[in-house]
């Protein structure tokens, strides 16, 4: 029985996983590349990903702005990309299965939400989302820090965007983005690996972060750099009414892939 499939003994699990220390430059450069070439050669599944991203950010802004508190809109999406690599899971998979020959089918990839039948995958899933929750949390006491004697909360998107151009609202911005940049790396560290990791091979969660942190730890700069890349590329993906990510999430999931098979052993 092969080690991927459901049924198979915990403890057969494969050993700790090694991470490299020797990332360069140029695997970035050649993992965007790979994550370009899977999004070409089987774009039903990057599309797919990517819509329903789009779909759940738009769905985000929305509620914020139906509330009736615009103050909500700025937290929500920025740490929006926090759940990209929850939903690039099925392209982890996608990217598994060209790689190994394996028959791409939408039962396969939308089924590797589920892991190996051990509930690792969903138990990270629980993790970002109370990452994002804690976030919005965290976002909206440093609004009240700043801005609790500005008066708005209630008010319209104008009149909110006035006060954040205000000493107290710059500030309030300022710190936020420290504070978030802070977090999302956190949060980053405990992901890039580890759900690539879950999705390819029969570990624990925890062994996973550990592995994804060890990625990081031993390949700081390397590893920050994607972590910028990704940062800029959503960001700006999410310019356009969000529909830059039906691309961007669909190609950084792929490369992401790619870049895990070269930092694990």
């Amino acid at each position: 029985m092969d080690a991927s499939e459901p049924g198979f003994p915990v403890s057969a699990a494969p050993p700790r996983p090694q991470v490299a220390g020797d990332l360069a430059w140029g695997d970035l450069a050649a993992a965007l590349a790979a994550g370009w070439r899977d999004f070409l050669a089987m774009p039903r599944f990057g599309l797919f990903f990517g819509g329903v991203y789009v779909l759940a950010g738009l769905g985000i802004g929305w509620a914020a702005l139906a509330g009736s508190n615009p103050t909500w809109l700025i937290p929500a999406i920025a740490g929006f990309p926090l759940v990209a690599p929850f939903v690039a899971v099925g392209l982890y998979e996608a990217s598994r299965r060209r790689a190994a020959g394996e028959p791409l089918t939408w039962r396969a990839v939308l089924g590797a939400l589920k892991g190996h039948g051990d509930d690792q995958i969903l138990s990270m899933g629980v993790i970002v989302f109370v990452a994002f929750s804690f976030w919005m949390i965290v976002a909206h006491a440093i609004f009240a820090v700043f801005m609790a004697e500005s008066g708005i909360g209630g008010g319209g998107v104008g009149e909110t965007l006035a006060a954040f151009l205000t000493p107290s609202g710059l500030a309030m911005l300022g710190v936020g983005s420290i504070v978030g940049a802070l977090m999302a790396f956190a949060f980053y560290a405990m992901t890039v690996i580890s759900l690539p990791l879950l999705v390819d091979r029969r570990h624990d969660f925890l062994t996973a972060i550990i592995a994804s942190l060890a990625a990081v730890g031993r390949n700081p700069a390397v590893m920050t750099g994607w972590a910028a890349l990704i940062a800029v590329l959503l960001f700006a993906a999410l310019i356009p009414a969000f529909l830059g990510l039906v691309v961007a999430l669909p190609v950084l999931g792929h490369a992401t892939w790619h870049l895990y098979v070269r930092a694990v052993d």
